[in-house]
Parts: structure tokens; sequence; C-alpha cells
């Protein structure tokens, strides 16, 4: 099968209507870019990232021929509009085996895996989550979740209770059940990442151990012993105090989604009567929040 990459440098106003017009013309993926090198942090879930110019990709099946293809953009683009579009012949390939080939199981301590279903588990008899790489909702491979999860492998987990606020995946929480928690409570914002964490714990065979809700659907006095919350730092600080009552007395709240530049007004906002422990990967950092004794 050949494939045809159709680009467009675009404007800030223009991004989520080409964006558009490249889904109506039926693209395969629609990728942004910046045109430049100016990196954007802390995006909302289900935000575009928006540079002052971005490179907006539409991939295309071109199997009936790039005329097609073509004829297909005339029909939503302004002909000057597609006059200076850049087209690129891709070869024919496995773009599916391709894919599927960037991913590997990952390992996280001793006896943590994270593995793709299609392969099977390096380590039969570890605690081996299964879980498809997606772009929505994390697979584990980022620094903020990979500090989280490195951090959970070296716990003591039997007996113990965990909620993930903002669970995405179910990553954290389907990991630590598996790692032999009691129970685990996932809340998000979003119905399809609650919808994606029940997909992911009937799939890792936990769904009876893990409850989902969102934010106001929460159970009456949740408390865990350890509270994840690996989102944005500016959220981090307007949930503080919510944060703050789910970690029971002796339990411990595990921040992530920090960049190193803002360590300082994390910390500042947690320490009253708390003990915190920083860790780093990179450009971002993890803290661990306990009750001062």
């Amino acid at each position: 099968m050949s494939w045809l990459n159709i680009t467009f440098a675009v404007k800030k106003d223009e991004l989520d209507s080409v964006c558009e017009l490249l889904e109506l013309a039926n693209a395969q993926s629609v990728t942004i870019v910046d045109a430049g090198d100016d990196p954007l942090f802390d995006l909302l879930d289900g935000e575009l990232p928006v540079w002052d110019c971005s490179l907006v990709t539409g991939l295309f099946n071109a199997q009936q021929g790039a005329d097609v293809v073509m004829a297909n953009l005339s029909k939503v683009f302004e002909p000057d509009a597609l006059l200076k579009c850049r087209v690129e012949s891709l070869p024919e390939r496995d773009w599916e085996r391709s894919w599927m080939d960037r991913f590997q199981p990952m390992q996280y301590g001793r006896d943590l895996w994270i593995c793709p279903t299609w392969y099977e588990p390096p380590d039969p008899k570890a605690a081996n989550v299964m879980l498809d790489p997606g772009l929505a909702f994390g697979s584990g491979s980022h620094e903020t979740t990979r500090m989280c999860m490195e951090w959970l492998s070296e716990q003591k987990l039997t007996g113990r209770s965990v909620i993930d606020y903002g669970c995405g995946s179910g990553i954290l929480a389907i990991a630590a059940l598996k790692l032999g928690a009691t129970s685990a409570l996932g809340v998000d914002i979003d119905q399809q990442a609650l919808l994606a964490s029940r997909q992911n714990a009937q799939l890792n065979q936990v769904s009876d151990r893990l409850q989902l809700a969102l934010p106001d659907a929460m159970p009456d006095q949740s408390e865990g012993d350890i509270v994840f919350a690996n989102i944005l730092a500016g959220t981090l600080v307007e949930l503080k105090s919510q944060l703050l009552a789910l970690r029971k007395a002796q339990g411990v709240l595990v921040l992530s989604g920090i960049l190193q530049s803002q360590e300082a007004m994390i910390y500042k906002e947690f320490e009253a009567g708390n003990s915190i422990q920083i860790y780093n990967d990179g450009d971002w950092l993890m803290m661990s929040v306990t009750a001062q004794s």
C-alpha cells in the first residue's frame, strides 16, 4: 500500500480549520509540529498545541493514486492553499508492523513490567501490566509516568489502597493492583479516560478491585494509603486541598507532571506540615509528600 503526506504551514488562527479540512478529505491521521523550535508544556486534556506557525500533516492512503487524493483535497481546500502544500510520497511498507515494532516491554524496578498485548511478558512471574500504547492517555514511556512507576515498584503494597487522580489509561492504579494493592480508585475528568481505564482493568483481570469515577462522583470519604496526581503543575496547586484530603494520615501523596522550573512553586504550596522528597528525570520531577509526625 502506498501513502502520501500532505503538509501545510499554517498560522495560529488557521490551525483548527486546516486540521478539520484534512479530516474531511479522509486523512488517516493528522499530526502537528512546530515550524520552528518553540516547545509547549502544560497543555490541558484535549487541547491542540498552538504555535505561532505550525506544520500540519495529513497521512493519506494513496492506493487509488495520488490524483485521487489531490482531487479529494481540492473539494475542501482553496486552490491557492493546495499550491503551497508539500506533497511527499511514502514507500510501501507495513505501517502497522512498523508502529508495533517501536514499542517494547518496559521494566520498572525488578518486578514490574508494562507489555504491549502483542508481546509475551519477558518475566511471567513478575507483575505484568498488559497495555497497548496510545497517544491520548499514556502508556508509561513519558518521564512523568515513568518516575511514578519506578517509585511504585519499590513500595510494599499488600493491604494498601491507592487513588490515582487523573488516571488516564489507568496504568498506575492497575500496576498497583498487580503489585498487591487491595483496592484502587481511578479519577478523571474525561469519560473516555475512564472507559480506557475500565477496558485496561478488564484486560488485566483487576476490574473487581478498581473503582472509577468523575471527580464530582467519587465515593464519600475516599482516602488512599497512596494518592497519585500525575497531572499539570497548575492543576496540582488548584487541587492542593482536595489531594491532601484524599491522603490517609500515614499515607503519601505523589505529585508528578512537574517541570524543573516549577519545583519551587510546587514545593512552597505543599511544604507546610509535610516532608517532601524530590525525584528527577530529565526536564521533569516528581515529589512524594508525607505528613510530618
